[in-house]
């Protein structure tokens, strides 16, 4: 068991995947408190690029960090999608879960306080499965726009 799965109980990871999905912010408060995003870092314009790609990943598929800089006209900025979606209120409706790393893994952190149980689990729901390793195949369920 990695160590944030013992942070995020069942009962956590359940009113954190309600809290999403109904936009009750009363359910997110299990979350960490994260830095506003700061435009002055990231520009505008980069940000709502981002957000736009991620938005349009359909339910059930996958898009890597990489892929989601490509798509949003900044190859190889991977880490800004990171760092953006990072930085994001975790009432905003967006579907941050579907970005995986390149090897089709949620990326585990211990500063994600759950949230990569979270996201396994939400991808799980949509009917996503991952291998003994811990990876999603992505040549089966890696979104080509």
């Amino acid at each position: 068991m990695r160590r944030s799965d013992k942070r995020l109980g069942p009962t956590s990871a359940s009113r954190l995947m309600q809290g999403w999905a109904t936009g009750d912010p009363r359910k997110l408060r299990l979350l960490p408190k994260r830095k506003p995003l700061q435009a002055a870092h990231q520009g505008d314009e980069a940000v709502e690029a981002i957000c736009d790609v991620i938005r349009r990943i359909p339910r059930g598929w996958v898009a890597t960090y990489g892929q989601v800089a490509t798509m949003a006209g900044m190859p190889r900025r991977a880490r800004l999608v990171g760092r953006v979606l990072q930085r994001l209120d975790p009432a905003i409706k967006i579907p941050w879960h579907r970005v995986v790393n390149a090897k089709g893994e949620v990326s585990y952190s211990l500063s994600r306080n759950g949230g990569d149980t979270l996201q396994r689990r939400l991808l799980e729901k949509e009917g996503l499965k991952f291998d003994a390793n811990d990876r999603l195949d992505l040549d089966r369920c890696r979104w080509l726009d």
